[in-house]
């Protein structure tokens, strides 16, 4: 181990916040925002007898941009080491989150949270840094409701080299839940999920209906008709084969439904919300690629409104 190493690894065990008091208690609006939000109908979380959804753990601890009480400092300390080390950049590597008990409208919620590991230092394509994990335990009246671990990776990026030549551009990760829509989409076809027990329209593909439950379903195909619902401009960090700044959209389908893709047919700084805009097929040709020529769904702005 390096002498940054060691230093580092003298953190582990040393609490970054004791005693934290979530700024609000449990409460329906905050549930309602979160499931409109993820599109989630579930019936659990409406009613007199209403739970949060357990994945909303996190969001009851989060202190906004003034911070939260019972911050111990060890944590800032330890990323102000990493940056004295090199270590300038980070990026969020995984989370992992145990429920024990639903929260209810109503329950306030306490925190302890610790640095519970720091890894030797490691390489990886990013570049060579450290692995952090801090470990929060969630409580409501001193009885143990969640545990959240959150691990980060501090890195000093990694000089890179341009490409000998243009990289190809990546291919979707198709599995047996959404293959019929990528075999839509080589055939031109925009085809969206139908649950057969209750109708519900749903995008992205599912194995079965958020609404009902149902795991039958057929599809019907969509007019390809929309509008961008929200966008993204994105300017950084570059991808291989992708030239920033682009637009990408959320689109809401006349359909009802919404998918993301890019906005195209218009400069990147005049994509609006409300846009009109139209599915276009567009094909990728990799040479050499096993797999072919890659056709992907985009949407472009309708003639007359660009």
């Amino acid at each position: 181990m390096d002498e940054v190493g060691r230093r580092l690894k003298a953190y582990e065990g040393r609490p970054a916040a004791v005693a934290g008091v979530g700024r609000d208690p449990v409460n329906a609006p905050m549930i309602r925002h979160w499931c409109e939000a993820m599109g989630d109908t579930s019936p659990a979380y409406r009613g007199p007898d209403a739970i949060a959804p357990p994945t909303m753990l996190q969001a009851w601890t989060m202190g906004g941009l003034s911070g939260h009480e019972g911050r111990t400092g060890a944590y800032d300390e330890l990323l102000a080491l990493l940056d004295e080390s090199g270590c300038t950049s980070v990026v969020a590597t995984d989370c992992e989150q145990e429920y024990l008990r639903p929260l209810r409208p109503g329950d306030e919620v306490t925190f302890d949270a610790v640095i519970e590991s720091v890894s030797d230092r490691k390489a990886t394509k990013l570049g060579t840094g450290y692995f952090v994990t801090t470990r929060m335990d969630v409580r409501v009246d001193g009885e143990l409701a969640g545990t959240h671990r959150f691990r980060i990776l501090k890195y000093a990026p990694a000089r890179r080299t341009p490409p000998a030549e243009r990289p190809r551009r990546p291919r979707p990760v198709v599995n047996r839940d959404n293959a019929g829509f990528w075999e839509g989409v080589a055939e031109h076809r925009l085809l969206i999920q139908r649950c057969t027990g209750c109708g519900t329209l749903r995008h992205p593909w599912l194995p079965g209906c958020n609404a009902c439950g149902c795991p039958d379903w057929d599809t019907v195909e969509a007019s390809g008709a929309g509008t961008v619902y929200s966008y993204v401009v994105m300017h950084h960090p570059p991808f291989p084969a992708f030239e920033p700044p682009y637009a990408v959209g959320l689109i809401e389908l006349a359909e009802g439904v919404r998918m993301v893709s890019n906005v195209v047919g218009v400069p990147y700084d005049k994509v609006r919300i409300g846009l009109p805009v139209r599915v276009e097929f567009m094909s990728y040709a990799d040479e050499g690629a096993a797999e072919g020529v890659l056709v992907l769904p985009v949407f472009r702005v309708t003639e007359g409104e660009a």
